[in-house]
């Protein structure tokens, strides 16, 4: 698409990040920061985008489907009458109309849309986090900073912000992690489910889950991986008692290596797997945990 890239930061010191911009492809870099922005408030984020639309009119909005992202953005577009595509996992822009066309998982993730938004500009979508790699960076490339200062009143919130309990879990965020171990229904209980952390622990990784395991109450939807959860793309990912339904592959198939534990050699997820197990889950999670010990002490 022959158009500018830019990016919006919006929130208190966030200043220093817009350099780390311009490599990935943004040609201009417009910035928001203030002290009343350090915590996310989203009337007054919405407030800011729609200032910002409507003084340099974009013809495209695009937005990380994130917690912030998933509240500003429907909100945004109501403001403003525009369309909005929620969760996207691919953007593609058509050769002949030049439109952006949207693809995201459709009728409980069986198939996949593609979307184009009809009426008036920007076009708005929200990209699953993590559904592709990120670009190589050319540290050569620069671009322009625009600092933006909005009107006091745009910064006015009716919101007011209490504070945050982070959820605890074993490991990073399951979208930062480099090494991911998913349990299923195979691990058959919550108890065996545990131990998939202490295996986390001696890998230096953090557990996920498939959705069956997350509706049986053994891992909180934070650890949900799949296209009704979160799509990750770390460098290993261990799938022990998961037989591989088109939704968890879909979230999980951008792995770097993959390696699948299953009792069922027809298992969907050996077909993508890049080491298949054939066996009883439980076993050969509890001798890894024990060999690993061993080599540790």
């Amino acid at each position: 698409m022959d158009a500018p890239l830019a990016s919006v930061l919006i929130g208190c010191g966030v200043s220093p990040k817009a350099e780390e911009l311009f490599p990935y492809g943004a040609d201009k870099v417009y910035v928001i920061d203030d002290p009343s922005l350090d915590n996310f408030l989203c009337d007054s984020q919405v407030n800011i985008l729609e200032d910002l639309i409507n003084r340099f009119s974009p013809s495209i909005l695009i937005a990380s489907a994130t917690t912030q992202g998933r509240t500003v953005m429907p909100m945004l577009s109501a403001r403003i009458g525009c369309g909005l595509t929620a969760d996207c996992t691919e953007l593609s822009i058509d050769p002949g109309s030049g439109k952006l066309i949207q693809t995201r998982p459709a009728i409980g993730g069986n198939v996949m849309a593609d979307i184009k938004t009809r009426g008036r500009d920007p076009q708005m979508c929200t990209v699953r986090p993590k559904s592709k790699r990120p670009l190589c960076p050319d540290m050569s490339r620069k671009g322009e900073l625009i600092k933006v200062c909005p009107s006091s009143n745009l910064m006015v919130s009716a919101l007011e912000y209490l504070g945050f309990s982070p959820e605890t879990s074993v490991g990073l965020p399951i979208q930062e992690a480099e090494i991911i171990i998913s349990g299923g229904k195979g691990m058959k209980n919550s108890k065996n489910f545990a131990k998939l952390e202490e295996l986390a622990r001696l890998l230096g990784g953090t557990v996920g889950a498939s959705r069956m395991a997350v509706d049986l109450g053994w891992a909180p939807y934070s650890a949900q991986v799949g296209l009704s959860g979160k799509s990750v793309t770390p460098r290993l990912y261990l799938a022990f008692g998961i037989s591989g339904a088109v939704q968890h592959i879909a979230g999980m198939s951008g792995a770097e290596t993959i390696i699948a534990v299953n009792h069922d050699p027809e298992a969907p997820i050996f077909r993508v797997a890049d080491l298949s197990i054939q066996g009883d889950a439980l076993e050969i999670l509890d001798g890894l945990i024990e060999s690993l010990k061993k080599r540790q002490s």
